[in-house]
C-alpha cells in the first residue's frame, strides 16, 4: 500500500469513531495548549525581564548598612535555617575613603533616603525623596528626563522628580522651573523623568547638601547606602569581593558573622532574576506536561479498543494479501492524525489562554503580550503527532500481528 492509502484508511478509522475519538483528542487539546499557553506566557515576561535587565546598569555596586545571612549551626537548627542580621550600623565617609584606593572604581558616592510631606498648589502629599551627589550621579544612574535637565554640582535647593509625581500625585500637574516646598522650604523642579513604571515614578532626587537639610534625622557625612560604579562589567565579582575586605579591614571586623554592612551587585541581581524566571517556566511547563501524559494515555486506549472493535476487519485485510506493515502503518496513522487534530487545536487553546493570561497579568508585566511565537506552534504540533504516533506504537504491533484465522474468529 501507498501512504495515500494509509492516510485515507487512518481517516478514515478517525471519522467512523466520532466520540471516542474526540474525546481523546480534548485530552491532547488541553495538553498542548497548557503546555503552548504556559511555555508563551513565560517566553513574554522573560523577554520583558530582559528588556528591564538590558537598561540597567550592571557595572552599579551598592554597599547597605546591616547584614543579613543564612548560614548552618549544628545547635541552632538545620544548616540554612539560621538568620544572622544586624542593622544598628552606619555607613559614613570614612567608608567611602577606606574605598578610594581601588583602581577598579570609576565612580563612588554617598546617598541619602527618606520621606517626607511635599506641597504643591495647596496639596500635601508623603513622597520618597533621595539625596544624591549630583557630580556622580549622572554618570551612575540610567534615568533619562522628558523635560528639563538632571542635577548639576553648583544646584542645592532644586529637584529632579519622577514622572507619576508631576503628573499624578497632585490634582494639577507640576512642570519644570515650578516650586515645590519641602519642609516649609522651597526647591525648585529642573527636570522630569521620563517614566519608569517602578518606584522612580514617585520619587524625588536632590542634591545631597540640600536633602540633608530637609530630610527628618539626616546628618552630615552618614549615608544610606554608597554608590559604586566599576570602569567595566567584567570587573564587578572581583571588585565586590575587594570592597567587602576593603570594608571589614576598615571597620575592623575579623569574623563573616560579625560583618555589618552589605555589598550587593545590580550584576550579580540580573543573573539571578533570569535564573528565577527560566526556572518557573520550566516548572510551571513540567506541570502543564502532566496533562500531555494524560492525553498520551487516552490515546493509547482508544487504539487499543480500536484495535478490538476492527479485529475482524483486520482478519479480512490479511486475508486478501494486507502485509503486517500494512496494517501497522493504518493503525500509526490513525493515532497520528488524532495527535495532529488535538496539536492544531491545542494550539489555537494555548494562544488564547496566552494572550488572556498576559491580559489579567498587565501588559507591563508581560511587554504587551507578544503572542505564540511560529517556533513555538510548531514544535507544539510536532510534539503532538509525536505523542500520538508513540502512543499508538504498541496497539498498531499488535494489530499488525494477529493471526487471519483469530481475527476473522474473532466475536
Amino acid at each position: 500500500m501507498r501512504n495515500s492509502t494509509y492516510l485515507k484508511m487512518g481517516l478514515n478509522m478517525l471519522v467512523h469513531s466520532k466520540l471516542r475519538s474526540w474525546l481523546t483528542i480534548i485530552g491532547i487539546v488541553i495538553g498542548v495548549g497548557s503546555v503552548v499557553g504556559i511555555v508563551s506566557l513565560g517566553d513574554a515576561m522573560q523577554e520583558q525581564v530582559q528588556s528591564r535587565l538590558a537598561e540597567m546598569d550592571l557595572t552599579k555596586i551598592t554597599i547597605s548598612p546591616g547584614y543579613t545571612k543564612a548560614s548552618s549551626n549544628v545547635n541552632s537548627g538545620p544548616p540554612g535555617m539560621r538568620s544572622v542580621s544586624s542593622t544598628d550600623s552606619e555607613l559614613t565617609d570614612d567608608d567611602i575613603d577606606a574605598l578610594q584606593g581601588l583602581d577598579s572604581i570609576q565612580y563612588i558616592s554617598g546617598e541619602i533616603s527618606g520621606s517626607e510631606g511635599v506641597k504643591y498648589a495647596g496639596e500635601t502629599a508623603t513622597l520618597p525623596i533621595k539625596g544624591v551627589d549630583p557630580q556622580v550621579w549622572k554618570y551612575t544612574t540610567t534615568l533619562k528626563t522628558q523635560s528639563g535637565r538632571l542635577l548639576e554640582p553648583a544646584d542645592k535647593y532644586v529637584a529632579v522628580i519622577g514622572s507619576s509625581v508631576a503628573s499624578e500625585t497632585y490634582d494639577h500637574d507640576i512642570g519644570v522651573n515650578q516650586v515645590i516646598t519641602v519642609n516649609n522650604k522651597s526647591v525648585r523642579v529642573v527636570g522630569i523623568l521620563e517614566e519608569e513604571g517602578m518606584g522612580d515614578d514617585s520619587r524625588i532626587y536632590m542634591p545631597i547638601d540640600g536633602a540633608v537639610d530637609l530630610i527628618e534625622d539626616a546628618e552630615d557625612d552618614v549615608y544610606d547606602s554608597i554608590t559604586v560604579k566599576a570602569k567595566n562589567e567584567d570587573l564587578v565579582d572581583e571588585l565586590t569581593d575587594d570592597i567587602e575586605k576593603k570594608l571589614m579591614v576598615s571597620r575592623h571586623i575579623i569574623q563573616k558573622d560579625d560583618q555589618d554592612f552589605s555589598v550587593t551587585a545590580s550584576k550579580s541581581m540580573a543573573e539571578s532574576v533570569t535564573e528565577m524566571m527560566s526556572s518557573m517556566t520550566l516548572f510551571l511547563g513540567a506541570i502543564a506536561a502532566v496533562s500531555l501524559l494524560v492525553g498520551a494515555v487516552g490515546i493509547a486506549n482508544t487504539m487499543f479498543t480500536s484495535v478490538l472493535e476492527k479485529t475482524k476487519e483486520i482478519g479480512t485485510m490479511k486475508a486478501i494479501g494486507a502485509k503486517n506493515r500494512d496494517i501497522l502503518m493504518i493503525f500509526l496513522f490513525n493515532s497520528a492524525m488524532v495527535g495532529l487534530v488535538g496539536g492544531i487545536l491545542g494550539v489555537v487553546l494555548g494562544s488564547f489562554v496566552s494572550s488572556g493570561l498576559q491580559m489579567m497579568m498587565g501588559g507591563d508585566m508581560t511587554g504587551g503580550g507578544s503572542g505564540v511565537s511560529f517556533s513555538l506552534m510548531l514544535e507544539g504540533l510536532t510534539l503532538a503527532v509525536l505523542i500520538g504516533v508513540i502512543s499508538g506504537v504498541v496497539p498498531a504491533y499488535r494489530a499488525s500481528k494477529l493471526k487471519p484465522v483469530d481475527a476473522l474468529r474473532y466475536e
